[in-house]
């Protein structure tokens, strides 16, 4: 069974096949310009394949709402030429398939529980810190929503008391993504994250912020295993730091045994799935669809 993912991320997009075992046969990447310009390339990169249904996970905020008018829309995204477009109408005029449609983390947790990091646990949480901060949630094997889908990463956090910096979110100002995003260490340190590697103040602020995050997600979710992904979390050092910081600010509230000093690093992880889990995902998003 070949199954198409649509990884519709704000910088890029990765379109590509697979199957229902979660492996990923074939990819291609492309820069997000215009709607028009970018659905292009993803219709002419479709066209040539013969897949029984596609996936999409998207940029957003979304709409997931099966029942709304505006359900398969992107809608107010700070990408303006993106604004109420409707992403699984346009798809639907040129593929008589199925098609799965929800948000780029939600489908990156969906993935990981399916076939990654959380696989065999019907529950867990996807972050994802890089240009923005998303976070999706599987709660009983299924992909959470509610009136629509999760928006954690514009959860308001305490600030670091050394943090001077105003926060870049255009909606919300020092939200956690306009305090801890990758845009958001590059205008407040006025340098690159790969550059800021050798400053340990830097990091030790950044989980500051993504900690009390993961501290407010388990509090409210319980997840059963939390992955943490996207460009910013590859510095080597910063995990550890998070990790440190969430059990210091639980302070043992939660008294399980996965959130304890020896097991702790099997409870937050990176993701299993490496760099394929957005497009994984949009494929797992696929075959749930079908």
């Amino acid at each position: 069974m070949l199954i198409g993912g649509i990884e519709a991320g704000g910088t890029k997009f990765v379109c590509g096949i697979g199957n229902e075992h979660g492996e990923v046969i074939e990819r291609v990447t492309f820069p997000t310009t215009t709607p028009e310009e970018t659905m292009e390339k993803v219709f002419s990169f479709f066209h040539e394949k013969e897949v029984e249904a596609i996936g999409i996970g998207s940029f957003g905020p979304i709409d997931v709402d099966r029942a709304s008018e505006t359900y398969g829309y992107i809608t107010e995204t700070p990408k303006v030429k993106w604004r109420n477009y409707n992403i699984v109408g346009e798809l639907k005029k040129q593929f008589d398939v199925p098609i799965g449609f929800h948000t780029d983390v939600t489908a990156a947790a969906l993935a990981e529980s399916t076939w990654g990091a959380a696989k065999g646990f019907d529950s867990c949480l996807y972050m994802t810190v890089g240009t923005g901060i998303g976070v999706g949630a599987v709660i009983d094997g299924k992909p959470y929503q509610g009136l629509t889908h999760p928006e954690m990463g514009h959860i308001l956090v305490k600030r670091h008391p050394n943090d001077t910096f105003d926060g870049f979110c255009p909606y919300h100002g020092d939200c956690l993504e306009g305090l801890a995003a990758g845009p958001a260490l590059e205008k407040r340190w006025n340098k690159k994250g790969q550059e800021l590697t050798d400053h340990p103040q830097v990091w030790e602020m950044e989980a500051y912020y993504v900690a009390q995050a993961l501290m407010n997600y388990i509090l409210v979710l319980s997840p059963k295993k939390i992955v943490v992904g996207g460009g910013v979390m590859k510095q080597e050092h910063l995990l550890p730091l998070v990790r440190k910081q969430v059990l210091e600010l639980l302070n043992g509230y939660v008294a399980l045994p996965e959130i304890t000093p020896e097991n702790i690093d099997n409870y937050i992880v990176l993701p299993g799935l490496g760099d394929n889990a957005g497009l994984a995902g949009a494929i797992a998003l696929g075959v749930d669809g079908k």
